[in-house]
């Protein structure tokens, strides 16, 4: 079905990545407001239950999917407590679920939709864009939307984020990557399985790109979706309510090119040089500054090879554990009778 026509499974999952500081909470709020998509604020057991999924079990055996649930309602890492659910019913459903990682962990968003009367899940976290094969696996029905945001303001912004530990030159490659992951995606899954947009012109014409958006979803675009800030204290759990300030006037233009103030020139030129023609794809013009230095160059050059080793080696135990995983992860679940929808206001 061509993108833009209404008509997607009520019940695929929603997936928001993007670079870290690209605005992915500013989109999970505008789609939580659509009275037909639940989208919690982070949590921390998908990813970290697929990782963990050797040391579960064969999850046919009654007790392993026991102890999977507990793993997941119990551990306060995990934030289940944020989605305000009975972790006892969660047990219970997961137990007597189908035998699958991603059947058990579908079940835990699939209630969260159903306390908010609301038939179709999703999830975001920025770190989802590297683990999207990891997604398909579990949900291979899932749509995935990534948010493209101005790199230097990505760095900007992740420099002052107070849980930012890393440097500038690891910010810069987080951008890059994200961007060069996104390209992969676009040509590996469906057209109707991956969709881009941009911060800017989003918080500049959220109506036109949430229709866009709504379109490729297979949802009706709900007018709600443009006025989300009510939403922002109850969503967001209290120990990212540092992330959260400034979101109480989520659709803001004013937020764009603070790069400029924000970053030194020597930063600015870095990041410029190590993005290279990826800012002009998406239309940002550049600042004009000479190049940097070729001392500058190489740290940042050795940083960027440091990740991709490391990557490399994560993806090296992704195969190894593929080989000795228990059981499939694949959800499941038959999709729930439709809920009975409110109306838009």
């Amino acid at each position: 079905m061509p993108p833009g026509q209404l008509g997607a499974r009520p019940d695929r999952p929603i997936f928001v990545l993007g670079c870290p500081r690209s605005g992915t909470t500013v989109l999970r709020l505008m789609l939580n407001a659509h009275h037909r998509i639940a989208m919690p604020a982070e949590t921390k057991f998908l990813l970290p239950a697929y990782m963990a999924r050797c040391e579960f079990g064969d999850l046919r055996v009654r007790k392993n999917r026991r102890a999977l649930a507990e793993w997941i309602t119990e551990r306060k890492e995990t934030r289940f407590g944020t989605l305000g659910l009975d972790a006892a019913e969660i047990v219970r459903e997961i137990v007597a679920g189908p035998p699958t990682l991603g059947s058990a962990l579908a079940i835990v968003f699939r209630a969260h939709a159903r306390q908010c009367g609301k038939p179709r899940w999703g999830d975001k976290r920025p770190s989802y864009l590297r683990h999207v094969g990891t997604l398909v696996r579990m949900f291979p029905d899932a749509q995935f939307v990534h948010l493209v945001r101005d790199g230097r303001d990505c760095v900007a912004s992740m420099e002052e984020a107070p849980w930012y530990r890393q440097d500038v030159h690891h910010a810069i490659s987080a951008w890059r990557e994200a961007i060069d992951t996104g390209r992969r995606l676009a040509t590996r899954l469906d057209y109707d399985a991956y969709y881009e947009l941009q911060y800017e012109r989003l918080v500049a014409d959220p109506a036109d790109e949430l229709i866009r958006l709504c379109g490729f979803l297979g949802e009706e675009f709900d007018p709600a979706m443009t006025r989300p800030q009510g939403l922002v204290e109850p969503t967001i759990p209290a120990q990212r309510r540092e992330h959260a300030r400034g979101t109480g006037d989520l659709i803001t233009s004013s937020r764009i090119g603070m790069w400029a103030q924000r970053l030194d020139p020597w930063e600015i030129s870095l990041a410029e040089a190590a993005f290279g023609e990826r800012l002009a794809e998406y239309g940002y013009e550049p600042s004009g500054l000479p190049r940097p230095s070729a001392a500058q160059l190489a740290r940042f050059g050795k940083t960027s090879t440091h990740r991709r080793m490391a990557q490399r080696k994560a993806d090296l135990r992704e195969r190894w554990q593929r080989h000795h995983e228990p059981g499939p992860v694949e959800s499941l679940l038959i999709m729930e009778p439709a809920v009975p929808e409110p109306s838009a206001p």
